[in-house]
């Protein structure tokens, strides 16, 4: 039986970032499940989640947030090299490449960095010993970054949404996409959700909750 897991994001996305406990779960639970874990590239300077979003996300998933973070909450997002910097994982060292989200919003959500700079990810992905060639630190979408937004539109198609995050377990012909919002508060209950669909055997795409 062939498992994957597709997990659709922005890293500077609060509910992608409650979200990201869940796809830990099943990461942990399931080792040799394969990941793909695909960046939007929604926030490109021009907006911020707001408050409003940070506060519903604080009162329905186990995430927390810095005060800093939420001070600065108002400040435009760009997410464009963090996008770059996780389809070089995603490309060449898929193995690394839900450590290194997680080190991101950590660095994000918590630290208050903006992670748009080269030095901010140079400090992040020293300390896990991963060199990055020059092309991804740049502001602007790497040809790597635009194919995988291109893969997710055909995600988003499929599923008849636009919207993210998005996670959809695939078993071998099958897609079943995950309503992640009845776990946000109990990741293991995912786990448990995940185990009853690998013991079924399904056509097409359906939703389990």
């Amino acid at each position: 039986m062939t498992t994957q897991l597709y997990f659709v994001y922005d890293s500077h996305c609060p509910w992608s970032y409650a979200c990201l406990p869940l796809v830990n779960a099943i990461a942990e639970n399931y080792p040799d499940m394969e990941l793909h874990i695909w960046h939007a590239g929604h926030y490109a300077g021009s907006d911020s989640p707001g408050a409003k979003q940070v506060s519903t996300v604080k009162s329905e998933a186990n995430v927390k947030f810095s005060s800093a973070y939420e001070a600065n909450i108002t400040t435009k997002k760009d997410s464009y090299m963090s996008a770059n910097v996780m389809a070089w994982l995603a490309n060449k060292q898929p193995q690394h490449a839900l450590t290194v989200l997680n080190a991101i919003t950590k660095s994000h959500f918590i630290d208050n960095n903006e992670m748009n700079t080269r030095e901010e990810f140079e400090t992040l992905l020293s300390d896990l010993k991963l060199s990055p060639p020059n092309k991804v630190f740049k502001n602007d979408l790497s040809n790597d970054a635009n194919q995988i937004i291109e893969d997710v539109g055909e995600i988003q198609e499929l599923i008849g949404m636009r919207s993210f995050p998005i996670m959809l377990l695939a078993v071998n012909e099958s897609a079943v996409l995950l309503d992640h919002s009845h776990y946000l508060k109990q990741p293991a209950k995912i786990v448990e959700a995940v185990a009853q669909e690998l013991k079924k055997n399904h056509n097409g795409i359906h939703t389990i909750m």
